[in-house]
Formats: structure tokens, C-alpha cells, sequence
């Protein structure tokens, strides 16, 4: 397998996602909306799940635009999603597409820094259930679909931000890598299926800015810079990669 940096400058053939069904969560901003429009461009169908519907008719139109498969939209908040809405989507991409190749768990939601002792109950109930309860409940939906497929791809966007103040969003983030190594563990063997992460490190992106409101957004690297890793861990070139938290800084 290539170094992360090594994948940074990756180039994948034209067609590595041909004839893919590829769903992307928190798909209409920052590595989200890059990776969803770098997919169709290689050729994947792209699922694109947000929940707002005016930005996901835009990152839907980009795509058109640009020339890829039809791609689809499914809005979803997340953060108020049941066990049967997930069992829905599931349903409604098989009954639409008949398979899964790859998942993206990309979505997330930060909300603010602050220590733990101050920090607001509610508001840990949101993070978690974005971040760590949502990601569980999408993969346990569609593993069936994805059990279908030749050679199925999960891809977490991992964070390491176990560190002061990071609150909900930083445990969140230390239970979906314990998510992604089980996952990985339980799908080696006769039961393949590729699970990995990709921890891009700061990006210039939205969630980023409001964290840290007085950086310099051009110090970072910009979402089409980093979304190599994820491309890389899609497709065929990843072989039988699996259960690696690829840091890209």
C-alpha cells in the first residue's frame, strides 16, 4: 500500500469507480462535496446525503454539469434520524440500485469547545448521535447491500481530537475509530470487505473555520487536495487494504 503522502498526489485511471454506487454522507460542503464530484468523474453513481435540499440539488447539478452518472439525492438530518429511516434508505438504494459499493461517513457536527464541566447535556446528545450513533445505525442498514457488491469499501473521515475541550465531538470521534477497527476485523477472511479511515488533518472547510475563526483559511490544504486517500480506498487499486487510519498530517 502507498505512504498517506504518497497518496496525496495519487492518480487514479479515469474509469476507477465505473459502474460504482457510492454513497457520500454530509456530501454537500468541504471533502463531502470534492469527493462526491471527484467519484462521478471516475465514474461512479454518487448518493448524495445531506440535509439540506438546496445544497444537495447543487453539488447534483455539479455534477450533471461536469458530465458523470445521474447521481441521487437523499436528505437526511441525521441528527434526528430513527432506526427505521436508516432501514428506509437502505430499502429505498436497494429497490433503486439493487447494490452498495461504498460508503463515505463524512458527515459531522462539531458544535463548540468547551470543558467538560461546563458542558451542555443536550448538546453532547447531538454530537454523539451525528457523529458515532448515525454512522453505526447507516453501516448497520446497508451491510446486506454492500455484502452484495464485488469488492465493498467503507471509508470513515477520522479526527484525532482527543484532547481538551473537544467535549462530545472528540469521544464521538475516538468511538468511530473503535467502530471502523471492529468493522475491519469482522470483515477479513472469506467475508471481504475493505474499512478504513482518513484523517485529512486541518482543511480549509466550513466546520474548520468555526472552530478556529481567526486562522488563515489559506494555510490549509483545500478539500480537492486531500481527497486522493478516499479515492484510493474506493476503488480496485486498494486491493485487500483494510483496517488502516491513513493520517495525512
Amino acid at each position: 500500500m502507498m505512504i498517506p503522502q504518497q497518496l496525496l498526489t495519487y492518480a487514479p485511471a479515469p474509469d476507477l469507480l465505473k459502474d460504482r454506487v457510492i454513497l457520500v454522507t454530509g456530501a454537500t460542503g468541504g471533502i463531502g462535496r470534492a469527493l462526491s464530484l471527484a467519484c462521478a468523474t471516475h465514474g461512479a453513481t454518487v448518493i448524495l446525503l445531506d440535509k439540506v435540499i438546496k445544497s444537495l440539488e447543487k453539488v447534483y447539478d455539479e455534477i450533471e454539469a461536469a458530465g458523470g452518472p445521474q447521481p441521487a439525492i437523499y436528505p437526511m438530518n441525521l441528527e434526528g434520524a430513527t432506526a427505521k429511516d436508516y432501514q428506509d434508505l437502505a430499502e429505498n438504494v436497494g429497490n433503486e440500485f439493487g447494490r452498495l459499493d461504498g460508503l463515505v461517513h463524512n458527515a459531522a457536527f462539531v458544535g463548540y469547545l468547551t470543558p467538560l464541566k461546563h458542558y451542555d447535556l443536550e448538546l453532547w446528545a447531538r454530537v454523539m448521535t451525528v457523529n458515532l450513533h448515525a454512522p453505526f445505525l447507516l453501516t448497520h442498514a446497508v451491510l446486506p447491500l454492500l455484502e452484495q457488491s464485488p469488492d465493498p469499501s467503507v471509508v470513515f473521515s477520522t479526527h484525532d481530537c482527543q484532547k481538551a475541550y473537544w467535549g462530545g465531538f472528540g469521544v464521538a470521534k475516538a468511538g468511530l475509530k473503535g467502530l471502523m477497527d471492529i468493522l475491519s476485523k469482522e470483515y477479513q477472511g472469506d467475508r471481504k470487505m475493505r474499512v478504513n479511515g482518513v484523517d485529512t488533518g486541518p482543511i480549509r472547510s466550513r466546520l474548520r473555520a468555526e472552530q478556529y475563526p481567526g486562522e488563515d483559511p489559506a494555510t490549509l490544504a483545500t478539500p480537492e487536495e486531500v481527497i486522493g486517500p478516499y479515492l484510493y480506498l474506493l476503488g480496485p487499486d486498494a486491493g485487500q487494504t483494510t483496517g488502516q487510519n491513513l493520517k495525512l498530517a
